[in-house]
């Protein structure tokens, strides 16, 4: 992932310049494909993640720009690269997705575990996330297997788009069907908001802080939690 990350953002990297970077991506994976049961053709399948390299390349460049695009704090494309969890955690999701893509089975997850233990953000490689993707801070941040976002969508910590519940097969395992919430183009959804369920949240929709959502959110919506209730004094000494 290095090496990723070097091909990726070359200024921004401490791989030594005379790297070839793809090159040694492509050693490396075909090595690290050989110790993986199943694996036919570990050859083909570094061949074709290295010629999806510049696809990767041009999304994650849309991410790092989404976070100059969404956050007033950042003063230098430099200080996203190089301070921003989120660009750390899509450089494995956008690589770890492409693996899964292509059927690979351990190493995407292993990638995506990689960089959630260093930043709290555990998005599934499974997910399908698009272009101009942010997320802002980012800790506590759980986006399900398949979840689906759309392009230009910017999360905040605490949120999750998560199952409700999960269907079970004959023998009692829980099946792999679609259970995460579908985000629509310019979602934005703020801190500690639980979006749960196969549920649609339509485009140019905000969902703000602290909301449980279970259900269906028309476009250009705006999605708020209840009124606190607000008590002058407790009596008797009267908690909670």
């Amino acid at each position: 992932m290095e090496l990723v990350r070097y091909v990726i953002f070359p200024d921004y990297s401490d791989v030594p310049a005379w790297t070839n970077g793809p090159q040694a991506i492509h050693e490396i994976l075909i090595e690290q494909l050989a110790t993986i049961d199943g694996i036919a053709d570990p050859k083909a399948i570094a061949d074709d993640f290295v010629d999806a390299l510049p696809e990767i390349s041009r999304l994650l460049h849309t991410d790092a720009h989404a976070v100059m695009h969404n956050d007033p704090a950042v003063k230098s494309m430099q200080e996203v690269i190089l301070c921003y969890p989120v660009v750390k955690v899509m450089i494995h999701y956008r690589a770890a997705h492409q693996l899964y893509l292509q059927g690979v089975p351990i190493i995407p997850r292993i990638i995506t575990e990689i960089a959630h233990s260093v930043t709290g953000i555990d998005i599934h490689p499974a997910a399908q996330i698009g272009e101009y993707f942010s997320i802002d801070h980012g800790t506590g941040v759980v986006i399900g297997a398949t979840s689906v976002i759309g392009h230009h969508v910017m999360l905040y910590q605490g949120v999750t788009l998560g199952a409700k519940n999960f269907t079970y097969d004959s023998n009692g395992v829980p099946m792999d069907l679609p259970r995460h919430p579908i985000l629509e183009d310019y979602v934005t959804v703020y801190s500690n908001t639980s979006i749960l369920g196969r549920v649609r949240i339509g485009h140019h929709t905000i969902v703000g802080g602290n909301v449980w959502l279970t259900h269906d959110v028309p476009a250009h919506s705006r999605v708020l939690q209840s009124r606190a209730i607000e008590e002058p004094f407790f009596l008797d000494g009267a908690g909670i």
